[in-house]
């Protein structure tokens, strides 16, 4: 007997999704406290963060007046839509899953991949790949996996399970081969492909080669990292100037996509201007053409990491490192809220207090400043 689909109202989702969007929780969190799915929970929390520009731009009042003559309208053609929805929906049943997968178009200027996947008759989950909670043993997993990997950065799936099945813990290659990659992290070392890019997306020249680098705001780069919390974990993204080592903005988003990221780099150049050149790697998140329009809006030249470019990484993973050595670790944060208000006060610890051997013990607000508080010895 197949069970009725459970409805939710309108006033639910949205009070759903502003939590998502607050981050306080980790979609694990949110979902075991609703008793709903993490993929249903993304979804709100993309419908809602795209329906808010609406809110404030004035149309909600236009829309409002002309309500009644669209309802008119609308009802008009809807005998009509329903023909040939039930007419299209007979010949895409005759097509495979893996068929109808191919027909969405990720950036469809006016379809969100919700809703092409309902046009298709296919599931969202089916277009992306089962998206499921950890249990507390993979946090734990996860927690010990990012651990070691800030100490042998080098290390990939094979070498990862040696480490912990040393530990005590019986696992297999493919169990921590999906964990590493949900973390995002891969091994660093030279070989022809460190990153696979979006298909969709443009991948952009590197342009560092040979460059000397010797001055503020000549390049930023950004990067995301892992951050665990005692039940849970989210993600984090950080700008950062190239030459002086500051972080210039940062942002925490429970999911791994697109809009954190275009929030972080926004704000960085409403607050310091805009670089010369912005580095980044490969990842979807960076190629996003969403992302890199804000860039080359602003007249900023877009160089990604290319072929032998893996030692580019480190200057931000030293950063990931001494972040979580000197503040996650150390603290084991339960909630968003904390999550947040601790690495806050790292940055800016980070930025303003913290001596930076690169720069002879200067900070890099400082070296990014132009102004030395180090008296030199007579």
């Amino acid at each position: 007997m197949t069970g009725k689909r459970k409805r939710y109202s309108a006033d639910f989702k949205a009070r759903v999704a502003l939590e998502a969007i607050r981050g306080e929780m980790t979609l694990a969190q949110l979902a075991a406290k609703h008793g709903i799915h993490q993929t249903m929970i993304n979804a709100w929390k993309k419908q809602a963060m795209e329906g808010m520009s609406g809110v404030f731009s004035g149309k909600a009042e236009a829309v409002e007046a002309s309500r009644e003559a669209e309802i008119d309208r609308l009802h008009s053609k809807i005998g009509q839509l329903v023909v040939e929805r039930d007419f299209l929906a007979k010949g895409l049943r005759s097509m495979s899953v893996a068929r109808r997968r191919e027909m969405i178009e990720p950036e469809h200027a006016g379809l969100t991949i919700l809703r092409q996947c309902q046009l298709v008759g296919i599931s969202r989950s089916a277009y992306y790949g089962p998206i499921n909670g950890e249990n507390a043993l993979n946090i734990g997993l996860m927690r010990l996996i990012d651990e070691q990997f800030l100490e042998t950065p080098w290390y990939g799936s094979r070498q990862m399970v040696r480490h912990l099945r040393r530990l005590g813990y019986t696992v297999g290659r493919k169990r921590v081969r999906r964990l590493m990659a949900r973390m995002g992290l891969a091994a660093i070392y030279q070989r022809p492909r460190t990153t696979i890019p979006h298909p969709e997306h443009r991948i952009w020249p590197y342009l560092l080669r040979d460059m000397t680098i010797d001055q503020p705001d000549q390049v930023w780069c950004a990067d995301i990292t892992y951050v665990p919390m005692r039940r849970g974990f989210l993600y984090l993204v950080a700008i950062m100037d190239w030459y002086s080592r500051r972080v210039l903005a940062w942002r925490l988003s429970n999911t791994m996509d697109a809009d954190f990221c275009i929030e972080a780099l926004e704000e960085a150049m409403t607050r310091f201007g805009k670089p010369i050149i912005f580095n980044t790697d490969q990842g979807s998140q960076f190629t996003s053409p969403r992302f890199t329009t804000v860039l080359t809006g602003a007249g900023v030249k877009v160089s990604m990491d290319g072929r032998g470019r893996w030692m580019d990484n480190v200057f931000i993973e030293r950063l990931w490192r001494s972040l979580k050595y000197e503040c996650i670790y150390l603290h084991a944060f339960e909630t968003g809220s904390e999550t947040r208000a601790g690495i806050s006060k790292w940055m800016a610890y980070y930025n303003t207090e913290r001596p930076h051997s690169t720069h002879g013990g200067e900070t890099p607000a400082e070296v990014y400043e132009g102004v030395s508080t180090i008296k030199m010895a007579a």
